[in-house]
């Protein structure tokens, strides 16, 4: 975003720059032109004078060997042209003054000094004009013009010296241009820093980090009302979520109590119970009550995952080994065979501080549905990737691969597990946190064993490197 604020001010900035100095190079040319103009004016009126009376008395020697000097020291061939067209005089021979004028009578506004008045003053010499200036001075006023002089004054020296004006005006427009310019880039930080912060916070709210806070003291006053905005907004969503949060945990532990006495009070009535078909009722409420209650600590457990937020780096085999022996321990009490194989020093960037929950949820869910006698617990880096593997793997019945798609929906369960502890919402959980993590959660065979396939939850994380 800093390169493409500074596309559009440095541009700007040029613009700027150029449209005060452009206009300044043409006053200069024009002002250049000017000051030329006056001088040839005042040459060519003098020349007049002189030769009005040279004409009249046909006395034109000392005349035209003062417009030989004026050629020879200015480089400017002057000559006197009479009302008939014809060059009658001047700074150099007839033939060469006549080829000279007659190369620029269409342009030199002769026919209207003919007439008693000065042509129009002419238009700013350029650095790329190579026409030359011509000067038409009447002699004599109104109906007594005997003649013109003219100056034909080459453009090259005036040219050059609005070229190097234009040099030192370029040269004088690099100062404003280098201030400006260096200011683009502090004010494009300036304004661009409360957006840097408003995306950082950003993207770890969209981590699950609702604690951020964005400072709104700095920066432009709108953008400083966005971040109060935005502020507002997140705080607003963080209280509806541990509002939500908090609901779903008391009212689980609330109803515990009440539920308990109920599947207490309901099996009491056994004794009181006759016919068959009031004990097959009876039946039947004890298993919803319990089913109740299972999904009550189901909504714990949820509930518990749900409350990770953010990401951090840490070591797997330090937080397998503060599971580890608990799950061998359950393991023992269902008859399962536990093996694990992580090795040292492997970092990944996971769910802060829920890591550990998340494998508690998979290694409960093997327990609880693979049907298998054994799970195995690995980790490993991902080849050519900077991902790491770590997959809880069971040799049960395992999952058909139709039924791994919706299996990471909430409140989903399959067919066989329909009398299983559980709500469903497990799966897809650690798999909404696998994606705010910036991995994602597979489902994949585990431990084939005969005709069972076994079932594999495996998470997919970025790597990360030891905190320094």
């Amino acid at each position: 975003m800093l390169r493409r604020l500074l596309t559009i001010l440095l541009p700007a900035a040029f613009v700027l720059v150029a449209a005060v100095a452009v206009p300044i190079g043409g006053v200069v040319a024009q002002q250049r032109t000017q000051d030329v103009y006056v001088d040839l004016l005042a040459d060519a009126g003098r020349f007049a004078a002189l030769a009005r009376t040279a004409l009249e008395t046909d006395r034109t020697d000392a005349l035209t060997r003062e417009m030989a000097r004026y050629e020879d020291l200015y480089g400017v061939p002057a000559a006197i042209v009479a009302p008939d067209g014809q060059v009658v005089g001047g700074s150099g021979s007839t033939e060469r003054l006549t080829d000279v004028v007659a190369g620029v009578t269409t342009r030199s506004g002769i026919s209207a000094a003919m007439a008693g008045a000065r042509p129009e003053p002419p238009a700013a010499v350029w650095p790329w004009t190579r026409e030359p200036l011509v000067i038409a001075e009447p002699v004599g006023r109104d109906s007594e013009v005997v003649g013109v002089v003219v100056l034909v004054a080459p453009t090259d020296r005036l040219a050059s010296d609005v070229l190097t004006a234009w040099g030192w005006l370029a040269l004088a427009s690099v100062v404003p241009l280098a201030l400006l310019v260096a200011a683009a880039l502090p004010l494009s930080r300036w304004v661009l820093r409360p957006i840097r912060r408003l995306d950082a916070a950003t993207t770890a709210v969209a981590s699950g980090d609702l604690e951020v806070h964005v400072d709104a003291e700095r920066g432009p006053p709108e953008l400083r009302r966005f971040t109060e905005s935005f502020n507002t907004m997140v705080e607003v969503v963080r209280r509806a979520l541990d509002r939500q949060r908090t609901f779903v945990s008391e009212a689980s532990h609330q109803l515990r109590n009440p539920l308990a006495s109920l599947r207490l009070a309901v099996e009491n009535l056994a004794p009181h119970l006759s016919g068959p078909e009031a004990r097959e009722a009876h039946e039947i409420a004890i298993d919803e009550a319990t089913h109740m209650h299972r999904m009550l600590n189901s909504l714990l457990a949820a509930t518990r995952l749900e409350s990770i937020t953010g990401t951090e780096p840490v070591e797997l085999a330090e937080v397998l080994g503060t599971r580890v022996d608990r799950w061998r321990a359950l393991c023992e009490a269902r008859g399962f065979v536990l093996d694990t194989d992580v090795p040292e020093g492997l970092w990944a960037q996971a769910p802060a501080g829920g890591l550990g929950s998340i494998l508690d949820e998979l290694v409960s869910n093997a327990f609880r549905l693979s049907g298998g006698t054994r799970i195995e617990v690995r980790a490993e880096p991902v080849a050519g990737a900077d991902r790491v593997r770590i997959g809880v793997f069971d040799d049960g019945v395992g999952l058909p691969e139709e039924e791994r798609g919706s299996a990471v929906d909430r409140f989903w369960r399959s067919s066989r597990h329909q009398n299983v502890e559980g709500t469903g919402m497990g799966l897809a959980i650690i798999a909404d946190l696998a994606r705010e993590s910036g991995g994602q959660l597979l489902l994949e065979e585990g431990l084939p064993v005969g005709d069972r396939p076994g079932f594999g939850a495996v998470l997919v994380l970025p790597a990360a490197l030891p905190p320094e």
